[in-house]
């Protein structure tokens, strides 16, 4: 039989060949490496047989798939070493999840973190029996009353839940069973590394009207130094947390009566208006208008745009003058309005606007996460009007803007391709042409993407930009959207050069998405230690004693001339406690003066990164750091 592999080349197996088989025809690296296997977009179980013209691709840890077999088969792991220990508990589910795995089971033993380790012990015990994961499919009645004879309430439950077809899947693992639909990887003994994480509770079904059950999370990798990774990952990003780092560097907070709505303090202001001041200097150059467009605009508004039937639960709503309106969760509307106060031109194409906007959207409150997670958000929102001819070049034109953006912070970013969302509107013709614009300038530009299905906008697909920070984590930030339906249900358009009126194409496009959210990013990315263009405070003079006192105000003075922030450390403290204190506060330049500093008017450097510099000539120093900001190194 002949299968097609992911590049586009094949490889002929002799009937019956399962996935190992055609993972060890490859190579035998990915043979020992190889999880499980997707054939015809499904993931199923690497023992599993293959199909003449079945098109196969062989996953691993690396894949998210594969990972998630890993973690699913650790779960089943962690649930037989709770049983073992703690005799009748119950189990309920297991699922896999981002980076590891979870139980939910009702025990007698009310589980405290003493009994982790011994968790851990018998899990690792399991896992050196190397025992092979079976599945078994059953009749429904089967399935039912062996799961009554092992007193496992919750899966007869979901058992009875199932769909009278459904066929009933279980997998053996070694003397232990459990309820399964699969895959899971084909022996334990793959499983090289664990970690029990933590304990929680949890409503059975998501119901709080259920019992209460406990949930144990765990984590496990292919390699011992994987996990050493993993949580060393977690430690530096405890130790990045931005909500903990803004509280320390005084730059924003949250308070009971504003839930999920940021104060920003003097600090953090300075931080954002950088960001601002450098987004509109980016758009000025590449020929952006910045505008501003209502908060607040009427029902009637929002459902011709298509957003009440999908964000209705999702917005705030107020009443004017006893007519329903609504405070905006997105910005397009109100560009939209705003282009069709006047008649256009295909001479006046493209038109490309940039707003601030400062949009509301109803979170639930176990969302809300510091930045991260709020209700109420500035876009850095951009919107461009163009014919259909101007598509590729306008959007060529925002991916190198987004290129641009990104580039002084240091990230790397990927990119994927959204198509269209089951609660789409539109013909499928319109969808089609928009995503091949989206294909074709993703490919002029030479960027490598993956497709991500069905997870497009509802009036078109997008490019979503994901940063990596400097500790691997990811981030979905930047979004180029393609849209041919809301220009159809506002009626827009633009004369011709034949006279006739045409409809123009929009783009919609974010690029540091939430600028709250990217300030979050930005101080865990940075770990409080940003750039000196950036930094709230760039420089600090630390006076050794009262006689320096007028000297360290010169300073400061030619400072701001110089368009420095700067401030001076007058406190009755020593020099040693003054350092740790700018240190701790991560201000990028620390000057500190004495008397012979003061006669040779001069000061001793030290960096917040590389420590002591020793003696500078002031004008010399005060140039850098202009050159440096200027050119946001």
């Amino acid at each position: 039989m002949r299968i097609q592999l992911p590049d586009g080349h094949h490889r002929d197996l002799d009937e019956g060949a399962t996935g190992l088989d055609l993972a060890k025809s490859i190579s035998n690296g990915l043979a020992k490496k190889a999880l499980t296997v997707k054939v015809n977009g499904a993931v199923v179980d690497l023992e599993a047989p293959l199909h003449d013209g079945d098109a196969v691709e062989v996953l691993t840890f690396d894949q998210a798939e594969g990972a998630d077999a890993f973690h699913h088969t650790s779960s089943h792991v962690l649930a037989q070493a709770v049983q073992n220990l703690y005799p009748g508990t119950k189990l309920a589910i297991g699922p896999a999840i981002e980076n590891g795995f979870y139980y939910d089971v009702d025990s007698d033993h009310q589980f405290t973190p003493d009994d982790i380790s011994k968790i851990e012990d018998e899990m690792r015990r399991i896992i050196k029996k190397n025992a092979k994961l079976v599945k078994k499919v059953l009749p429904r009645d089967e399935a039912i009353a062996l799961f009554e004879k092992k007193n496992e309430p919750y899966k007869m439950e979901l058992i009875q839940d199932l769909p009278e077809d459904e066929p009933i899947s279980l997998y053996e693992m070694g003397d232990f069973v459990d309820l399964c639909a699969g895959p899971h990887i084909p022996r334990t003994g793959l499983i090289k590394a664990i970690k029990v994480m933590n304990l929680a509770g949890a409503y059975w079904r998501g119901d709080e009207n259920n019992k209460m059950l406990q949930r144990i999370y765990g984590t496990s990798f292919p390699k011992q130094e994987d996990l050493d990774a993993y949580l060393f990952q977690l430690e530096e990003a405890k130790r990045r947390d931005h909500r903990r780092l803004g509280k320390e560097l005084d730059l924003f907070s949250f308070v009971d009566e504003a839930p999920g709505f940021p104060i920003f303090h003097a600090k953090g202001m300075i931080l954002r208006n950088q960001l601002e001041e450098f987004w509109r200097e980016l758009h000025e150059a590449d020929g952006y208008g910045e505008i501003r467009t209502p908060l607040i605009m009427n029902r009637a508004l929002w459902e011709r745009s298509g957003h009440w039937d999908h964000y209705k639960d999702n917005m705030y709503f107020t009443e004017i003058d006893e007519e329903p309106y609504a405070i905006k969760p997105m910005n397009c509307p109100g560009s939209i309005l705003l282009y069709n106060e006047s008649m256009h031109s295909y001479r006046d194409l493209p038109i490309r606007w940039g707003e601030l906007g400062l949009v509301h959207r109803h979170e639930l409150s176990g969302a809300l996460h510091g930045l991260m997670r709020v209700r109420a958000f500035t876009q850095d929102d951009g919107h461009i009007f163009m014919r259909e001819d101007q598509i590729e070049e306008e959007l060529i034109g925002v991916m190198r803007l987004v290129s641009n953006i990104y580039k002084p912070f240091g990230f790397e970013y990927s990119v994927e391709l959204s198509t269209r969302p089951e609660d789409s509107m539109g013909s499928e013709e319109l969808w089609e042409q928009a995503t091949e614009g989206l294909k074709n300038a993703l490919e002029k530009v030479g960027v490598d993407y993956k497709i991500n299905p069905g997870d497009g906008a509802f009036y078109g697909p997008k490019i979503d930009y994901h940063l990596k920070d400097s500790i691997g984590r990811t981030w979905q930030c930047g979004t180029i959207q393609l849209d041919f339906q809301l220009p159809e249900k506002f009626d827009m358009t633009y004369i011709g050069e034949d006279g006739e009126k045409h409809r123009p194409v929009m783009v919609h496009r974010a690029i540091m998405g939430s600028l709250e959210r990217f300030i979050g990013i930005l101080v865990e990315h940075y770990a409080g230690a940003f750039p000196t263009w950036l930094a709230p405070v760039q420089v600090r003079v630390l006076p050794i004693t009262d006689d320096q006192a007028a000297y360290a105000d010169d300073i400061r003075e030619k400072m701001h001339q110089a368009g420095i922030r700067c401030e001076v450390d007058h406190r009755n403290e020593k020099i040693g406690y003054k350092i740790r204190e700018a240190t701790v506060q991560k201000i990028p330049y620390m000057l500190v003066v004495g008397a012979k500093e003061a006669a040779d008017g001069k000061v001793s450097l030290r960096t917040y990164h590389d420590g002591d510099k020793g003696t500078v000539a002031l004008d010399g120093l005060i140039n850098d750091i202009v050159e440096e900001v200027k050119e946001r190194r």
